[in-house]
């Protein structure tokens, strides 16, 4: 297996379920109990390790550069669909909704469940157990809601990931 997908990493039996959509770049490392749903993208550096709890990707969503999701036990990872979790963002044992964005450098830590529509900014922490509600702009460690998401936030969030889904499939020959 790993000859024809280098990427990819069985444990404990677990190997990770990609779907043939799905751009993987060669650097990055996918380890375990992991699904990923059609048209999403995992970029350069990034490590998804399952192998505790599971992890499931939704449907067109981003995973930047550097990037680091694990699942440790009792914490499956959910990250629904058409989300951009931007380069160098952690994501340990947490919830993340639809159409959200996880920024750079941000951190989201076990249990926490970032609600559908929510901007997490860059470098913020996102505590264990923590509920953001939906369509909420977080900023700050540790994060705290500002205020509500506004519609052209909505669409920018949209415009970014139909270009990298559209990078993806020039990156695939496609």
């Amino acid at each position: 297996m790993n000859n024809t997908f280098p990427f990819l990493t069985e444990f404990d039996g677990k190997v990770p379920e990609i779907h043939d959509t799905v751009y993987v770049d060669i650097s990055a490392r996918i380890i375990g109990n992991v699904v990923i749903d059609e048209g999403a993208s995992i970029w350069p550096m990034t490590v998804i390790r399952a192998d505790a709890a599971k992890i499931a990707i939704g449907k067109r969503t981003v995973i930047s550069d550097f990037a680091f999701i694990e699942s440790p036990e009792e914490y499956p990872v959910k990250i629904e669909d058409e989300v951009l979790v931007s380069h160098g963002a952690t994501i340990h044992g947490a919830h993340i909704g639809s159409r959200s964005l996880v920024g750079i450098g941000a951190i989201v830590l076990d249990g926490a469940v970032v609600s559908p529509g929510c901007i997490i900014g860059a470098g913020s922490f996102i505590a264990a157990g923590a509920f953001i509600p939906p369509n909420s702009l977080v900023m700050g460690t540790p994060g705290r809601v500002i205020r509500e998401i506004k519609h052209g936030e909505h669409n920018n969030i949209q415009r970014q990931i139909e270009l990298l889904y559209e990078k993806s499939r020039r990156y695939m020959g496609l």
